[in-house]
């Protein structure tokens, strides 16, 4: 596609039920940093320069508050605008500074066909130095949507985007828009809506530490520790305090555009055999693939209103 792509995954924002609870668990289980807060919402960085990769906003129900993107500079920014009015897509704000407190910026909005916010940002400030701890994230590395629609909502991330294909299952959709070899995934089957997060770490080990920390402190491994087909990433699945299913991942396939030629369901079918783990060894535990459909947050959801409901009435 000629003309400005978004450049690689920034973040994810989240609204969770519970602040301080959420912060607790990304802070001192999964291995972030907490580098702002303002009026309800909380920055967190990982190891990297990006200034936050997870913005958690409390609110009085849990969702998906949008994906991060970064282009490369305000005129790249301006003409992703563009191409999205040009295409009708649904603005959520148009461009403009970002606030301070997240890193500044300039930016702007937009949904997808499936209604998931998507912000495009360029500017923001970043960490001078990374720190080094192989057990915590560097960075966010893809997240995963449930679709209804695939071949609608992959055309928004590649026509407006310019996100480029990687491979295919029988089961989901794999693009990129940097060297990664996907920072979205797309699941058939389950309705729309957050399928799961991925945090890279930087090796096997850092991995294995890491899962093992947030194994100590209650949270169980309910997938993993197992190697994806596409991609080829070790993976980790655990489940967090508001029902989102976050993964610990390394060894993400780093793809050559001069060489790459995606796999078709039919190539990954021959390959893994219908299984998910190369290694054969790893079975996603139903608890995550209630969590993956949604249905933990849903459950949540539904309990807290419950609660509100309960004391309105008393």
């Amino acid at each position: 596609m000629a003309g400005p792509r978004v450049t690689h995954l920034r973040g994810v924002e989240l609204d969770v039920l519970d602040l301080e609870k959420t912060a607790e668990f990304y802070r001192a289980v999964w291995g972030l940093e907490e580098v702002a807060r303002d009026n309800g919402t909380m920055y967190l960085r990982a190891g990297g320069t990006e200034h936050h990769i997870l913005t958690i906003h409390e609110r009085p129900r849990a969702a998906l508050h949008s994906i991060d993107f970064a282009a490369r500079d305000r005129a790249a920014v301006d003409g992703l605008f563009a191409r999205a009015m040009a295409e009708g897509v649904e603005i959520v704000s148009k461009p403009g500074d970002l606030a301070k407190v997240a890193g500044g910026g300039y930016g702007f909005s937009v949904r997808t066909p499936e209604g998931q916010t998507i912000a495009v940002s360029s500017d923001l400030l970043r960490h001078e130095e990374a720190y080094n701890d192989s057990s915590k994230p560097e960075k966010l590395s893809h997240v995963v949507l449930n679709v209804v629609d695939i071949e609608k909502q992959g055309a928004f991330f590649k026509d407006i985007l310019g996100f480029r294909h990687s491979d295919s299952t029988s089961f989901m959709d794999f693009i990129r828009c940097s060297a990664d070899h996907h920072s979205i995934a797309m699941a058939r089957g389950h309705g729309a809506g957050l399928n799961h997060m991925a945090y890279e770490v930087p090796n096997f080990d850092g991995l294995m530490r890491g899962a093992g920390r947030v194994k100590k402190s209650g949270y169980e491994i309910e997938w993993g520790v197992g190697r994806h087909g596409p991609g080829n990433n070790i993976f980790s699945y655990f489940v967090e305090p508001n029902g989102f299913v976050t993964e610990y991942t390394t060894e993400v396939e780093r793809i050559d555009e001069a060489t790459h030629i995606p796999g078709t369901p039919d190539y990954w079918q021959r390959v893994m055999n219908g299984n998910p783990d190369r290694w054969g060894m790893a079975v996603p535990s139903k608890l995550l693939r209630e969590a993956m459909a949604g249905k933990l947050v849903d459950e949540n959801n539904q309990r807290c209103e419950d609660i509100i409901s309960r004391k309105m009435a008393s």
